[in-house]
């Protein structure tokens, strides 16, 4: 007998996480991959998806769409890793997918808080959640964004912040507000001392991106490359089972600013990513152009961008209705 038949072949699942993880893709997308293919093989009754094809995958999505009652987003989400399944791991041709019966898709526009909502929210914020929530707002960042930043990242000097880990790993560069400069300086002091404490327990080493810490061995425990938001607890890296401080966890930010949310008295379904939302809306009502706004958010088309023309309820070009101009009796 060969040996390399004796050889065991690795669970499908593994051969999907090490093709994602080649492509550099994220460890969210990863594991939304790995739970629709799961959910996949469990519908029907745990057969091999090598065994299944179009007809299969057609019955599944329908199955989403009719019977589970999902929104489109998350359908073709489904649909994405099935579609990555079959192409990379499996290596099929999937073909046309016919009969598809595909959830309803609804143009939601974003949920905008004014000025002085805003200001609300913030009095019931405090310490570090404050001051991430200050740049959600004031730079229009992702929560994962800034959470992911960097202390080599901020130029205190030009008033910037450099976006290096973006959404689809794209990179951007956005404003840092005027008003939050001394706030982050003493920030970074506090979170310094906390590397030096770190470092001379013998810690004080993050994760860093790809092969670079084999490339730099010496980078990881650089004070350049520390998270702007440390983690307030030491953890263990799940790649190398390193300790030491992974950044701030996104789930304390959202609770924060949902209790701060209902303290303010707001009604509107207002969440972290709502200051973004804001931001862009404040800064086209301010009579900032539209493709710089584009560029400060990171969109790739200025399409995506028009919605907020859409929130200010005044059209693309900004068009005042005739009927404002009438003169009508009292």
């Amino acid at each position: 007998m060969d040996i390399t038949s004796k050889v065991q072949q690795p669970k499908l699942l593994d051969r999907v996480r090490t093709q994602i993880r080649t492509r550099h893709m994220s460890p969210r997308t990863e594991k939304a991959y790995v739970h629709w293919i799961r959910r996949f093989i469990f519908f029907h009754d745990r057969r091999h998806p090598g065994e299944l094809g179009t007809s299969a995958v057609n019955a599944f999505l329908s199955h989403l769409a009719t019977v589970r009652q999902v929104s489109a987003s998350t359908q073709n989400q489904a649909l994405c890793a099935l579609v990555f399944l079959y192409r990379y791991v499996l290596e099929k041709d999937l073909g046309e997918f016919e009969g598809l019966i595909r959830a309803k898709r609804r143009r939601n526009l974003p949920v905008v808080l004014n000025r002085e909502e805003v200001e609300g929210v913030f009095a019931h914020l405090e310490g570090t959640n404050r001051l991430i929530a200050l740049l959600l707002y004031g730079s229009g960042l992702r929560l994962l964004e800034c959470l992911r930043l960097r202390v080599k990242d901020i130029d205190f000097s030009r008033h910037q912040i450099d976006i290096r880990d973006g959404k689809g790993q794209k990179q951007r560069v956005t404003m840092l507000p005027t008003s939050l400069v001394e706030l982050m300086e003493a920030h970074l002091v506090r979170v310094r001392r906390l590397h030096h404490s770190d470092t001379a327990a013998g810690l004080g080493r993050v994760h860093l991106p790809f092969a670079l810490d084999r490339k730099y061995p010496n980078a990881a425990a650089e004070w350049g490359w520390q998270w702007v938001f440390p983690s307030p607890t030491l953890s263990d890296d799940p790649e190398t089972g390193q300790k030491g401080r992974y950044h701030w966890y996104p789930r304390r930010v959202q609770r924060a600013v949902k209790a701060a949310v209902r303290a303010a008295g707001i009604v509107k379904p207002a969440t972290c990513h709502t200051f973004r939302h804001s931001f862009a809306t404040h800064l086209l009502s301010a009579g900032y152009d539209i493709r710089t706004v584009q560029e400060l958010l990171g969109h790739r088309s200025v399409r995506t961008t028009m919605i907020y023309t859409h929130v200010l309820n005044r059209g693309g070009h900004g068009v005042q209705s005739p009927a404002d101009a009438l003169r009508l009796p009292e």
